[in-house]
C-alpha cells in the first residue's frame, strides 16, 4: 500500500486552535512569540502544536517578533584560513552552541577578496539577520563602516582598531588579555634564565598582534630590534620568521610566538637547524589550541585564552542587546559592555 504520509496536509493554525480550544488569534500570538497570553493557554497551545506537528511560518513570526532568529557571523578571512586554522573552529563552536540555546541560526559570511564587501553589505542590509558577530578584522577593513551605516546590532571579536572606536560606547567587543598574556610569557622565559628572547608577531594590522607585541615590549623595552619579526598566524609564516631570526641572531635562546600555529612552524625550523628545545632554545606560543600545542615535538608551553568561551560571550552579549532592543528581556535591563577575558600560561615541555 503506498505511503500517504508525504501527501498529508500540513497542520494549520485553525487545526491547532481547535485542538487547544482557543481562538486562532491566541494560537498566532503564542507560536509567533507574541505577549499577553495567560500561561495555561500557552501550555494548551504548545501541547496542541506538539501533538499535530505544527511548524510556525517564519515570515509570519518575523512580522510579530521583528526577529529573524538568524545571526550573521562575518569573518574577515578567506576560506583557506577558516578551514586550516583551528582557532576559527573553536570560536564558531562557541557561537553555534550559544545560538542553538537561543533557537537562532548561524549564517556564515567570509571575505575572499575586496569584491566581497559589497555582497556582504547587501546581505546585511536586506533584513535577513537580527545582528552580526564579526571577527578577525584588519586595520583597513571596511566592514565596521558598513555596519555603522546600517545600524545593525553587532558584537566584535577582538579589540576594535579603527579611529575613535575605543571611545565609542556603542561599540561592543569581546577579547582576551593579549597584552597581559604576552607579558606573562616573556617573564616566564626570563625566569628560566633566557636573555636573548625573540618574538614572532602576528600580522600587525590586527589589534591582537599589536597588543601581544606591546606586552613583549612592556617587559623587554630595550629588546634588540633584530629579535622581532612579523608572521601571519600560520605554520608556514612561523617557519619563515624563525629562519629569519636564526639568520639574524644565531645566539637567541628563546622565542615567544604570538600563536600556537606559528610556534609549531618555529619548532620545525629549530629542529632542522639542530637546535635543541628547550635546552638551547625555549619556545612559548599563544592560544593553547589542544590539537596543536599538545601534539608538537616537544609539547608546546603556551598562553591559554578561552577561544570557545569568547565565542559564547560574543553571542550572549549580542542576544542580550537584541532582547532589550525588542522588549523581549525579562526583568530589568542589563548594562551592555565589552568584555576582556583572562589568559594564563600553560607549561609544557618547550619552555
Amino acid at each position: 500500500m503506498p505511503d500517504q504520509t508525504s501527501s498529508a496536509p500540513r497542520p494549520t493554525l485553525e487545526a491547532v486552535a481547535e485542538r487547544a480550544g482557543v481562538s486562532r488569534a491566541t494560537v498566532s500570538r503564542v507560536v509567533n512569540g507574541g505577549a499577553g497570553v495567560r500561561a495555561p493557554l500557552v501550555e494548551a497551545v504548545q501541547r496542541a502544536v506538539d501533538e499535530l506537528g505544527y511548524v510556525p511560518n517564519q515570515a509570519a513570526r518575523a512580522l510579530v517578533t521583528r526577529r529573524n532568529d538568524a545571526v550573521a557571523v562575518v569573518i574577515g578571512e578567506p576560506e583557506t584560513r577558516l578551514f586550516t586554522d583551528p582557532f576559527f573552529a573553536q570560536q564558531l563552536r562557541g557561537i553555534s552552541k550559544e545560538l542553538t540555546a537561543h533557537d537562532s541560526q548561524l549564517v556564515l559570511l567570509l571575505v575572499e577578496g575586496t569584491e566581497d564587501y559589497e555582497r556582504i553589505g547587501r546581505f546585511l542590509a536586506g533584513s535577513h539577520v537580527d545582528g552580526a558577530l564579526v571577527f578577525s578584522l584588519h586595520s583597513d577593513d571596511p566592514l565596521p563602516a558598513i555596519i555603522r551605516r546600517l545600524g545593525l546590532p553587532t558584537v566584535y571579536g577582538g579589540r576594535p582598531g579603527w579611529p575613535g572606536a575605543e571611545d565609542d560606547g556603542n561599540v561592543l567587543y569581546v577579547d582576551s588579555d593579549n597584552r597581559g598574556g604576552a607579558r606573562e610569557a616573556v617573564r616566564h622565559l626570563l625566569s628560566l634564565g633566557r636573555r636573548r628572547i625573540a618574538t614572532i608577531t602576528g600580522p600587525l594590522d590586527q589589534t591582537a598582534s599589536a597588543d601581544r607585541l606591546d606586552g613583549f615590549r612592556d617587559v623587554l623595552s630595550d629588546a634588540d630590534p633584530r629579535l622581532i619579526t612579523e608572521g601571519d598566524f600560520t605554520p608556514l609564516g612561523g617557519e619563515r620568521a624563525m629562519a629569519e631570526l636564526l639568520d639574524r641572531c644565531p645566539d637567541l635562546d628563546a622565542v615567544f610566538a604570538a600563536s600556537d600555529l606559528m610556534a609549531s612552524g618555529a619548532l620545525r625550523v629549530l629542529r632542522e637547524r639542530g637546535r635543541s628545545v628547550p635546552d638551547e632554545v625555549a619556545v612559548i606560543g599563544f592560544d593553547d589550541i589542544e590539537s596543536v600545542a599538545a601534539l608538537t615535538t616537544p609539547p608546546l608551553t603556551t598562553v591559554r585564552q578561552d577561544i570557545e568561551g569568547m565565542g559564547r560571550l560574543m553571542t550572549r552579549l549580542l542576544m542580550r542587546g537584541l532582547d532589550q532592543r525588542h522588549g523581549n528581556g525579562t526583568g530589568p535591563a542589563l548594562p551592555l559592555s565589552s568584555v576582556i577575558t583572562p589568559t594564563h600560561l600553560v607549561r609544557r615541555v618547550s619552555a
